[in-house]
């Protein structure tokens, strides 16, 4: 069976910056459904028309893949607004945020602590991938037909290449 819209694939992939460094890897499959939010659409886009056993190597620029990055999606607040047990690399749903930090900074999305100083924290809205061309080798272990679910959802649930936070104040990044 030939990948089409809409279908489910199971892919295992090594995804690598430019410099060959790998950023993830799998082995084992995880499924993705074709012709919705699951897989970026660079990635549904080459998929089309491969099999079972299919190999592909995609490069993908920044605006193909996390986006670029946007220094205007970095706040910073005062560490005496932020809880005491924060780590460098935790992430904090805007949400969350405490009452008072400064009204301008947008409450949508996540945010990645990204430095943590006496006075200050620097809050991170974009995608740790942001602005990063990638390589991506993917395998197909598998094709079949969605179900009426999946394609109702236009999910298999998993999503793996759009787990990106959402910036603050935008719609879905990828």
């Amino acid at each position: 069976m030939d990948i089409h819209t809409p279908c489910v694939v199971a892919l295992s992939w090594r995804l690598q910056d430019t410099l060959g460094d790998t950023l993830d890897e799998t082995e084992e499959p995880v499924e993705f459904f074709v012709g919705g939010d699951d897989l970026l659409p660079r990635v549904q886009e080459a998929l089309q028309g491969h099999a079972k056993g299919a190999e592909l190597h995609l490069h993908l620029e920044p605006e193909e893949a996390f986006g670029d990055y946007d220094e205007e999606l970095v706040q910073l607040v005062p560490r005496a607004s932020l809880p005491a047990g924060i780590e460098e690399g935790m992430t904090i749903e805007g949400i969350a945020l405490p009452a008072s930090i400064d009204a301008s900074v947008p409450r949508e999305g996540l945010y990645t602590i990204t430095e943590i100083y006496p006075e200050h924290v620097v809050l991170d809205a974009n995608h740790p991938l942001a602005g990063i061309a990638l390589r991506l080798h993917l395998r197909v272990a598998n094709v079949r037909e969605a179900t009426e679910a999946e394609v109702g959802h236009g999910s298999t649930g998993t999503g793996f290449f759009t787990v990106a936070p959402t910036a603050p104040g935008s719609s879905q990044l990828h």
